[in-house]
């Protein structure tokens, strides 16, 4: 009989909903078919501050599967526009501490896509980043609860963003050993992660008609020459990882093409393979006297576990590991292309998919043995 068991309070202070089977008989159950649950999760809109239906759905589902499961609120940014709920869900074996953890997002970026397949590949936002990753762990889990190891599944919230739900599931630890948190990295176990500076640099002018450029200060050309001096830094370079790389990702300011400009800023975003305080230095002294510089976001760069004989990889992109510290020691693992998350062509290849089932199971089993 499915029940509830009612809300603890957690020592920060949010309540965690917990659903689960009462006594100790679980329900005959088919084996979960990663294919059709990516269909059902990537069905389902997600996008980042709207992940409050795929949490519910997933919690309904797994509880059903016979695994206990906590929902954990995670709070909506001050300035988003979004105001619906939105979780953390963990499954666990009740009454057990796992000793592995698998885990990914729930949430995608923008926009949209709606699901589609042929014989070969899964198409729609969120099939490889991280839907797909999500499916296959949680097929994995139960083939290894099957064998009777102990796991558990932790799927958060805001990870395109901020890591939101990353953050506040830190706090809620359960004491696994280790963590394998998926992304799209082609089956490959990926033994460093690079981390992320953001930036914004904002410069001031004064407004005056254009014709008249002496009497104002165009803000949009003092940015436009810091952003040269920014472009022309040499970033640091890791041999075994590869270089730092930078973007500048938006820029905005002045009002028309015959007004001096008294306002402008623009985004970049640092790729770090090292400490980023070298990295934030540089900037600062390339936009002295021209614009102030105020950092949004810094993830460290990490260095993650090999697993003797499995095909390595560097992923160049972020992830919630540098937010998940208190779940144990962490690998990087999963189905799909980083090349093709957050495009119109996001794909997963379905032998990739069923492939990284096997795989998660092989990995677990030879660190929990």
């Amino acid at each position: 009989m499915l029940e509830h068991c009612g809300t603890k309070m957690r020592r920060d202070g949010r309540t965690a909903h917990c659903v689960g089977y009462s006594g100790s008989i679980m329900p005959e159950l088919l084996p979960l078919d990663p294919i059709r649950f990516t269909r059902e999760l990537v069905e389902i809109e997600s996008t980042t501050y709207h992940e409050g239906a795929m949490g519910d759905f997933l919690a309904d589902v797994l509880a059903r599967r016979g695994w206990a499961v906590e929902k954990t609120p995670v709070p909506q940014p001050p300035d988003s526009v979004a105001d619906g709920a939105r979780w953390n869900v963990y499954a666990g074996i009740a009454g057990k501490t796992p000793d592995l953890v698998f885990s990914t997002h729930m949430d995608t970026v923008p926009p949209y896509i709606p699901f589609s397949e042929d014989d070969k590949f899964l198409y729609g936002r969120g099939v490889c980043d991280a839907k797909g990753i999500l499916a296959a762990q949680a097929a994995a889990a139960e083939t290894l609860r099957a064998k009777g190891f102990s796991v558990g599944m932790l799927f958060v919230s805001g990870e395109e963003r901020d890591s939101a739900g990353a953050k506040v599931a830190n706090d809620a630890a359960k004491g696994s050993r280790f963590l394998i948190n998926g992304e799209p990295t082609d089956n490959r176990l990926a033994l460093a992660s690079k981390g992320a500076l953001r930036a914004v640099l904002r410069t001031k002018g004064k407004m005056a008609h254009s014709a008249y450029p002496e009497l104002g200060e165009s803000a949009v050309h003092k940015l436009v020459e810091a952003l040269g001096k920014v472009l022309a830094l040499e970033l640091p370079v890791t041999e075994d990882v590869g270089p730092s790389t930078l973007n500048i990702g938006q820029i905005q300011g002045g009002y028309a093409p015959n007004v001096i400009a008294d306002k402008a800023e623009a985004q970049v975003l640092v790729r770090l393979v090292g400490d980023s305080a070298p990295v934030r230095k540089a900037l600062l002294e390339a936009t002295a006297g021209l614009a102030e510089v105020d950092f949004t976001l810094d993830i460290p760069f990490v260095r993650l576990r090999n697993v003797e004989g499995l095909p390595t990889m560097i992923a160049k992109f972020t992830t919630d590991i540098p937010q998940l510290s208190n779940w144990g020691e962490p690998l990087l693992l999963g189905p799909g292309s980083i090349h093709v998350a957050h495009t119109p062509h996001e794909r997963l290849a379905k032998k990739e998919l069923l492939e990284a089932v096997e795989l998660y199971v092989q990995v677990a089993r030879r660190l929990l043995s």
